[in-house]
């Protein structure tokens, strides 16, 4: 079926749509993995968006029900320049195009992803509407203006507290939007985890006795959601304080440090990180709109983006405060950074980290 992208500076791409036929509207970003497009899926960071692959063939390995990152799809729409329709792995167990529409996710192809992904770059994130019918100008308008991302972490936490045992450090989980890759290392590191709401109380957290709190990743402006940031303020001092992305974000505001929004964001598995820890540079998985602008008092630079010198990762030794901005889970991704969850677990337990000098 035919079908149009529209920008929102006006621009249209000519396409043909896949998956779940029903037109959709979100926030157009773009993703340079080779890989990884499962994950991609189903990362609830990703709420709200419209995610542009710029490897040109999309699908080839199929869909397995073992490497989600959440219960659900949480795209709004996807965007390949070739979707595979015979995939070729031995863990297959669904077409790309079965399981958007399963997940009443659209999908199109057929429009050339790498130009679009310059348009991206040049301009900006922006809004786009994906329609299979021609719409009006007005239409168009009021449809863009209408739509707001604002809401979504509200959309992607849990709605009820759950534990998973273990052996190891009591962990209590903020979760904002958690991939379920997090809680499996920490599970591998023998962690009894506590998952909470993300507006949940800092009396209800305190109140189940955790050996440490980590605020996890999730969509959109951290500022939509100063409920989190005021608990997070609650609760710093009193037990170490551990985050990822938009935990990394939420610390710093808490904090009274600044974030603000990047011109294209960083999506893609193949970034460049300086670790000061370890003044070694390796490659890490992200997926973020917006960044530490203003480092909070106290904090020190644990990392940093080799591309654009962005922060990366914060410490607060007085406080026992540690985050980063990328994803050391992975999923998808290079594994180079696991360590980062030891380095958590060592804060959690009264350790302390050693930064090389800026």
């Amino acid at each position: 079926m035919k079908a149009q992208l529209i920008l929102e500076n006006g621009m249209t791409f000519d396409c043909k749509a896949f998956g779940y036929i029903k037109e959709t509207i979100g926030e157009v970003v773009f993703n340079t993995g080779m890989t990884g497009y499962q994950e991609i899926l189903t990362d609830p960071s990703y709420y709200g968006q419209i995610v542009v692959m710029t490897y040109p063939l999309i699908g080839n390995y199929g869909i397995n029900l073992d490497d989600m990152e959440s219960k659900k799809a949480m795209v709004r729409g996807f965007v390949v320049r070739e979707k595979s329709d015979y995939p070729n792995n031995f863990r297959c167990e669904l077409t790309l195009d079965g399981y958007l529409k399963e997940q009443k996710v659209i999908g199109i192809e057929g429009l050339d992803t790498r130009a679009l992904t310059k348009i991206l770059r040049d301009f900006g994130t922006m809004k786009g509407i994906i329609s299979v019918r021609e719409l009006t100008p007005s239409q168009i308008k009021l449809k863009m203006n209408s739509f707001s991302n604002s809401h979504a972490v509200s959309s992607v936490t849990t709605n009820d507290k759950y534990e998973i045992s273990g052996n190891g450090p009591h962990i209590a989980v903020i979760d904002c939007g958690t991939k379920l890759n997090i809680l499996r290392e920490f599970t591998k590191r023998g962690c009894k985890m506590t998952v909470f709401p993300a507006f949940v109380s800092a009396s209800d957290i305190l109140a189940a006795h955790p050996d440490g709190i980590f605020i996890s990743n999730g969509p959109a402006d951290p500022k939509d959601i100063p409920q989190v940031i005021a608990t997070i303020k609650e609760l710093i001092g009193k037990k170490p304080i551990t985050g990822i992305c938009l935990g990394h974000q939420l610390l710093a505001l808490a904090l009274d440090g600044d974030t603000n929004k990047l011109k294209f964001g960083h999506h893609g598995c193949n970034h460049p990180v300086r670790d000061f820890i370890s003044n070694r540079v390796y490659i890490t998985s992200q997926n973020h709109n917006y960044h530490i602008a203003t480092l909070p008092t106290g904090a020190v630079i644990t990392h940093t983006n080799l591309n654009d010198q962005t922060v990366e990762g914060m410490y607060c030794k007085e406080l026992d405060i540690y985050s980063v901005q990328f994803h050391p889970e992975a999923a998808p991704g290079p594994t180079d950074t696991e360590h980062i969850f030891d380095e958590f677990i060592d804060i959690i337990k009264g350790g302390k980290l050693q930064c090389q000098e800026i």
